[in-house]
């Protein structure tokens, strides 16, 4: 059974990856990344990191790798947090905070969860690239206790709830990673595993 490595160290996202990618008719047995194996992210896309960090990390282990990159892009700030949005603030609480703050009095609170997902071979090649787009809106305070970073303050309007609010089942099929891996899954059949 080959070994794809996940290449993440945030482990919300990585309790979400491992649930779109325990099917066992993939074939595929998932380790972690070393923790001091870090890629720094210097794409200007959400695509461009996703495939740097898979690449770097299958270089450096010589081994099949996934990695995606996700965040948050708020319409009324032209995009922000955007590539950013693990580094908005120093922590979850203080990046909702700094985002419910710059919004402020705003009446336009569209936004959109993106994800970007790359599968890179052990020489670095990228295999696979899929992206996941989930539309909503900024609420103007915290509901929910459920998910991480900004699930709170996202609502889905077609669900009449927050990302922190529904239930995992859910948000693992209408989320911007489900979106992505939804996309990915049926590819990740067809590779030619060496």
């Amino acid at each position: 059974m080959p070994l794809l490595v996940v290449a993440t160290s945030n482990p919300g996202k990585l309790k979400e990856m491992q649930a779109y990618l325990t099917d066992p008719a993939l074939g595929w047995q998932l380790v972690l990344k070393p923790q001091e194996l870090e890629i720094e992210e210097i794409g200007q896309t959400f695509m461009e990191n996703a495939c740097l960090k898979a690449s770097q990390v299958a270089i450096a282990l010589g081994k099949w790798a996934i990695a995606d990159d996700s965040g948050l892009a708020i319409d009324a700030l032209g995009g922000a947090p955007g590539l950013y949005s693990a580094r908005y603030a120093a922590t979850e609480e203080l990046r909702i905070e700094r985002v419910l703050q710059e919004l402020e009095g705003e009446t336009n609170r569209q936004a959109q969860f993106i994800c970007a997902v790359a599968i890179a071979r052990p020489d670095g090649t990228i295999a696979l690239q899929t992206e996941g787009i989930c539309q909503g809106e900024i609420l103007t305070e915290s509901r929910g206790v459920g998910g991480f970073g900004y699930d709170p303050i996202f609502y889905v309007p077609e669900q009449q709830m927050t990302f922190a609010e529904m239930p995992a089942d859910v948000k693992h099929e209408i989320s911007h990673r489900g979106l992505a891996f939804q996309a990915l899954l049926p590819q990740m059949k067809t590779l030619a595993l060496d």
